[in-house]
Formats: C-alpha cells, structure tokens, sequence
C-alpha cells in the first residue's frame, strides 16, 4: 500500500495535467505558457546556433589570413631572417614571414580610400597565409621587387573601379621635407592581383612586395615576423613562451590582442541577445505559476478531500509540483525539437522564401555571407534544457507550498 502512495503525486499531478478544467481561464494560461516555454526554448536554441556559426564563419575567414602571432622590434627588425630561425626551432611553429606594416590613403581618379597596406616577401608568405588560394586575379607571385605592383582586396578594387594594369597612387602617412617646403610621400603602384576571403580585409587590405616596402616607408630589414602556429587557438601560451625566450626587447603579440575587440563584441552579443531571449522563458515560467495558483483555489475542496483520505502536505505539494513540472517538461522538449530541427533547415527555408518571393534576404555585393550560418553546440543545448528545466521546477514552489498549507476543515466548510 506504501507504494501506491508514494506514487499518488505523481498520479494525481499527471491526471490533473490532461484533465479539461471547469475554469477555461485556467486552461488558456496553462497552455499559454506550455506555448511559451517552447517558442522561448526554441528562439534561445536558433538565435544562439546563428551567432556561434557566424563567430565560427569569422573566425574561419579571418583568421586564415591574418596570423596568429607577431614579433616586432623598433625601430626594425634588421636581423630578420635570423630571429625567423629561432622562431621556427619552437615545435608549435609552422612557418614565419617578415612583414612591413603601415596606414595609407590609396587613390585612383578622384576616389580616395583608406588601406592597411603591408609589405610582405610572397615566397615566406605563402607559406603561413591562404590569400594565394583566394585569389580572383593573378597571384601572389606577381610581386616583384622593383616593379611596385600592388595585390587589393575585392571590395577595395570594385569601390575604385579597378581592372588588372591599372595604376593607382598610394600615399604614405609620413612627410617629405624638401628645402620646397613639406609634400607628403606619393608613389603609383599597378594592380597585378585581387583576392576575396569574405571579411573585413577584402575592404582596407593590400599587399606590396617587401623591398618596395623598404623603399616607400624607408625601413631597413623589416618591421616584424608574421607567425603561423600548428593551433590557432594555442597561439597565445605560444606566443608568451616565444617572448619569454626572446625578452623584453621584442614585441610579442597574438591575434587575440589584435582582433579579440572583433571577438569580444560577437561575444557579448550572444550573450545580451540570450539574456533578452530568456525574457521568453520567464514569461512562461510567470504563466505556470498564474495557472498553478489559479489551480489551486480551483481544487481546494479536492484537495481537502485528500488530505482527509490520508494524504500529507507534502504529497498535496508534490501534486502540484508534477503538474507544473510536467508542463514545462513537455513545453521544453518541444521546444528543443522544433529548435533543433528549425537550426538544421535555416537555411533551405530562407533560399525557398527568396525563390518564392524574387528577393535577398542578405545582398552578396554588401555582405559576405549569402545565408546564416548556424552551428549547434551541445553546450548551448545542455544549458538552456537546465536552465528552462530548472525555472519550471522553482515556478511550482510557492503554489505548491499555498496547495499544501490548505487545512481540509476550512476548505470544506462552505462547500
């Protein structure tokens, strides 16, 4: 007999889930928040997959241009080739490339943009960069010392105007001062290359060959080394150990120093968007308390009926909180399901809804992406099953504790 009452809870909780109410209003607030708490859970899930996939896209398409360390020494790092070796003896190291880096007004016409231009040698730098295999026009290679040619990004190319052989003038940030007066430093370079990664340096990025960057921005040797590591994600305990061994005399750095602001921002997007997302979950939660108080009242001479039959208080209160419980079990997994199944369709469903109605939901020409990546972490799933798990379990207490301290005399006696 013990473990039938035992189970009596969850009986009654789970009968009293299904069971049609006398009160409609408690029914529509039952079933308003098992609504809620599914669109909440399943926003929670897609708008969290999109936002890990484009931190993941970005990291994809920048990081596989720009490297994953760098050592500079000022004024000049003459004894490149040296320190490169020394580099490379690290067993996490796989390849180094000096570098000159400077800010640049480059223009053809009368356009005028700004550019991040470096100088870099395209031998060494093939070797820790992928630009060469994005490339739309020409190579690399095409840099030659002494010729002055110049390798664009697409965007920066298409805003100019540009088409291969065409001649374009870059000024530097530094001044000549003749005994004429004070003319800033001008030099005409030619396209011989344009590449498209999909980021930020197909807009603001160019490339020289090293010894016309020796020339232009009068630096001896070069600025710096690139440096590419076996593990991106390992490059910052590579680069300290790097400048344990090298001392205070260089500069040692990481991409997470150099674009983590980038990162930073994506970061704490995610988790503002996921805060104010939970504000759906809460909703619920609200209902499954408004319905389970509501609930209560509504039952109060069944549940004097109960505690009459041998039912304690604590079994009166573990009713309820099956009930509750129950509701918002099954409003998370839907939710979890239609999320999950939504994040894996994203995608066809956005190139039918561009087929069907002739528009872009993301222009190629002013964005790169064409659709929303979206990447679904286990972690991210786990979390917001708790955490929705959780809060529908808290929202049960406090009617449940109501349901429990009801005496049986005093609901009985005006029935």
């Amino acid at each position: 007999m013990r473990p039938m009452m035992k189970n009596i809870p969850l009986y009654i909780g789970l009968r009293y889930t299904r069971a049609k109410r006398r009160n409609q209003f408690i029914s529509f607030i039952s079933a308003f928040s098992l609504i809620g708490m599914a669109l909440g859970v399943m926003a929670l899930i897609i708008v969290l997959s999109v936002m890990n996939g484009l931190d993941r896209e970005m990291k994809q398409r920048l990081l596989s241009v720009i490297p994953h360390g760098y050592i500079d020494r000022e004024p000049a790092l003459s004894n490149w080739s040296e320190i490169a070796q020394r580099v490379r003896e690290h067993p996490k190291v796989i390849g180094t490339a000096p570098y000159i880096a400077s800010e640049a007004l480059v223009g053809y016409g009368s356009d005028i943009q700004g550019i991040q231009i470096e100088g870099v040698l395209p031998e060494e730098e093939l070797k820790i960069s992928v630009i060469d295999k994005h490339m739309l026009i020409g190579s690399l290679t095409n840099l030659k010392p002494g010729e002055f040619g110049v390798v664009m990004g697409s965007m920066m190319a298409r805003q100019l105007g540009l088409a291969p052989g065409d001649k374009v003038m870059i000024t530097s940030s530094d001044i000549n001062i003749t005994p004429a007066g004070i003319f800033p430093r001008n030099k005409n370079f030619t396209l011989v290359g344009v590449f498209e990664v999909g980021g930020q340096v197909d807009f603001n990025l160019a490339l020289i060959h090293l010894s016309d960057a020796q020339k232009f921005f009068r630096v001896a040797g070069a600025q710096g080394l690139h440096v590419k590591t076996v593990d991106l994600y390992d490059a910052a305990n590579v680069m300290k150990e790097l400048s344990a061994k090298f001392g205070n005399d260089y500069k040692v750095k990481d991409w997470s120093q150099t674009q983590g602001s980038l990162f930073q921002s994506v970061k704490m997007e995610k988790i503002v968007t996921g805060t104010l997302l939970n504000i759906l979950i809460f909703i619920a939660v609200f209902n499954i308390v408004s319905s389970l108080v509501l609930m209560v009242a509504d039952k109060r001479s069944d549940i004097a009926v109960l505690r009459t039959l041998g039912l304690t208080a604590k079994q009166v209160m573990g009713i309820f909180i099956v009930q509750g419980s129950a509701v918002g079990f099954v409003g998370t997994f839907i939710g979890v399901i239609a999320g999950c199944i939504l994040t894996w369709l994203l995608n066809p469903i956005m190139s039918l809804l561009e087929s069907a109605f002739g528009f872009h939901f993301f222009d190629p020409e002013t964005f790169y992406i064409t659709g929303l990546p979206s990447f679904l972490m286990w972690q991210d799933l786990v979390t917001i099953t708790l955490t929705a798990l959780t809060l529908s379990f808290l929202a049960t207490l406090y009617p449940a504790y109501r349901a429990g301290k009801i005496e049986p005399a005093e609901a009985l006696r005006y029935e």
